[in-house]
């Protein structure tokens, strides 16, 4: 029914199981090593200006694309995402800086994780400066012509290109996935 968005969802987060926060160890332990890629959840303040957009995400993961929308907006108070495939909602996702809350669609697998891709969103589209101040030392990020490197002292963890004003492209390195985000502004 759903199985594409399913997967591809399914993929992510198990590519991304190796994630943690600075305030989530229980992730770590769960999950693996204690370089394992920072899950980012920047205030919506730190964005500094407010969005609304529609994005398609088409994520790779072992050579294999699947596809899913996101609607995501946010302000000064909250970010707000929905997932939804195929006309359904799967997901959505409130965080206010404080909270995150997120509702799931029945048919969505437990192991699909909103807060991976709204962190993969952060990265790309909040300000580096706020993106720096949430990293753990020895985590740093890099401005390169093209767009944003995220490394782990001096290996290469995640890269970030925007080749054109509409579409981004995220290369998990380490985790093993690649999205494509294509977006649109909400009307």
């Amino acid at each position: 029914m759903k199985r594409s968005a399913v997967t591809l969802l399914i993929a992510v987060a198990l590519a991304g199981c190796a994630t943690t926060s600075r305030t989530s160890l229980k992730a770590a332990a769960d999950c693996g090593p204690a370089d394992a890629v920072p899950v980012l959840r920047l205030s919506p303040a730190s964005l500094g200006r407010e969005l609304a957009v529609q994005q398609q995400l088409a994520a790779t993961v072992k050579g294999q694309t699947h596809r899913i929308d996101v609607l995501l907006e946010a302000d000064a108070s909250a970010v707000r995402m929905a997932l939804v495939s195929m006309g359904q909602t799967a997901a959505r996702l409130e965080w206010d800086g404080q909270h995150l809350t997120e509702t799931r669609s029945p048919w969505l697998p437990a192991v699909v994780s909103g807060e991976r891709i709204l962190s993969d969103l952060q990265l790309a589209l909040w300000p580096e400066a706020a993106v720096r101040a949430a990293l753990p030392a020895g985590w740093f990020l890099d401005t390169t012509v093209s767009g944003r490197v995220l490394r782990q002292h001096t290996t290469t963890v995640a890269t970030v290109t925007f080749p054109s004003a509409s579409r981004i492209e995220i290369d998990q390195v380490r985790d093993g996935y690649h999205l494509v985000v294509d977006t649109r502004t909400s009307p």
